[in-house]
């Protein structure tokens, strides 16, 4: 009879190596998820591995440029993992490198132009005798682990498969299948502190500071810090409709067709934010105040704000480099000025970097700990492969098949946005300066 206090129950496997991979921009508690994962295969007698750098390294693999020990991967003991569930970073680094970009459609996958750096990182892993792959990141990333899947399908019989299990991170929390991801409430935590900081500068100064957040699909992160950090107003891409939602005629510069392209409605959301400090001077009395926009309204600029805006390799704008604050802060200055005849400072300031490494919270801690416990425990206890590791309720591990996260035809993850007048929503509008639109 197993007592309370016993480990868990041995299960059988046939797993020698295992790699666990990280790609994608960091996030608190990333190290939680390496080390609880890595400490269950060995505990259980399996070889771990960490891939250095995403799939960086191992594009670039080839025969002649075979993965060195102690600078492609590196070897994860219990040496490696002396009090790194705590610690920031990430121990085995990370990349944005795509070895999926020329698959975007299924019919890809049997063209073997397309699918050759997928094929290149199979043997790569192959090559180190990787027996199944721990993918963390976000959702390019779960893409990334699809595909490998996928290619697998159409290798002869007989051969080497290497079964991939997923682990969601992002610092957006606009994840399919999980209620929360690992870092979302650290990087919530550390902007929030920040918008704080600058609202209490605001009202010294009778100013106010435009704050534009992470979140490049959605706004989870920009409503929960905006929710925090006690801002006036926040407005995320979820709030582009109606009248503030404009379109914009765009031609394909490869095959010259024509289509319409949805773009944001710049005067009204200027004019709203504006309306927002108006109503706290005269209704509060209040001459200062801090907004939160989503960096994601990036892509809702008109075409002429994006001329020269690079785009990385799975095809996001660049939007560090718009500078969505600034740009709106002197815009909102300006109509400031022309309604009420007088000057308020607005200063605009990107804040996200600052979080992606943060000390993590004990909540992410743990969070982070059970999701890289379901890891071995999807592979080595449920043999499952081509899922991702999720928690729900008080940390009770469930896995989701990738078909359920990613469309089976353009082979693109499904984002979760904030839902229009959903509770979550709501909240940020409760707490907020009223405005009666």
């Amino acid at each position: 009879m197993t007592t309370t206090l016993s480990r868990p129950p041995q299960v059988k496997h046939n797993f020698r190596k295992i790699a666990i991979l990280f790609a994608g921009g960091p996030a608190p508690a990333a190290n939680a998820v390496i080390s609880t994962a890595a400490v269950s295969f060995l505990r259980n007698g399996i070889e771990v591995v960490g891939i250095m750098n995403g799939y960086s390294n191992l594009v670039e693999f080839s025969n002649d440029n075979p993965l060195k020990e102690g600078e492609d991967y590196i070897a994860i003991t219990h040496q490696t993992l002396k009090r790194t569930r705590n610690s920031r970073g990430i121990l085995i680094g990370t990349a944005r490198t795509n070895p999926g970009k020329y698959v975007s459609a299924r019919e890809h996958l049997n063209d073997p132009e397309r699918v050759t750096p997928l094929r290149t990182v199979y043997e790569a892993l192959c090559s180190i005798g990787v027996d199944a792959l721990v993918s963390i990141g976000g959702d390019d990333t779960l893409k990334s682990a699809n595909k490998l899947e996928l290619f697998q399908e159409n290798l002869p019989e007989g051969s080497h498969r290497i079964p991939v299990v997923h682990v969601p991170k992002t610092i957006d929390n606009d994840y399919m299948g999980i209620d929360f991801t690992f870092g979302y409430f650290t990087a919530v935590e550390t902007l929030a502190e920040e918008c704080r900081n600058l609202l209490a500068d605001a009202e010294a100064n009778q100013s106010y500071f435009l704050v534009e957040a992470m979140g490049r699909s959605a706004g989870w992160l920009a409503y929960g810090v905006a929710i925090a950090g006690e801002a006036s107003l926040v407005i995320s891409v979820e709030d582009i409709n109606g009248k503030y939602l404009n379109s914009e005629d765009v031609t394909d510069p490869t095959t010259g067709e024509t289509a319409q392209r949805s773009v944001m409605n710049i005067d009204e959301v200027v004019n709203r934010i504006v309306r927002t400090m108006r109503v706290r001077e005269k209704e509060e009395g209040k001459h200062y105040g801090l907004i939160v926009l989503a960096e994601g309204l990036a892509e809702f600029l008109p075409s002429s704000h994006l001329e020269g805006i690079p785009r990385d390799e799975h095809g996001h704008i660049a939007v560090s480099q718009v500078d969505l604050a600034k740009k709106f802060s002197r815009l909102i200055a300006d109509e400031y000025a022309k309604q009420t005849g007088k000057k308020r400072a607005v200063k605009g300031l990107q804040l996200g970097y600052e979080s992606r490494c943060a000390q993590p919270l004990a909540f992410d801690v743990m969070l982070g700990s059970q999701l890289g416990v379901g890891a071995y425990r999807a592979l080595v206890e449920e043999g499952k492969s081509g899922v991702m590791v999720s928690v729900s309720g008080q940390l009770a591990l469930h896995y989701v098949p990738f078909d359920e996260l990613v469309d089976p035809q353009t082979l693109v993850t499904v984002v979760r946005f904030v839902k229009p007048d959903s509770d979550f929503h709501q909240l940020a509008r409760f707490l907020e300066t009223y405005v009666n639109e």
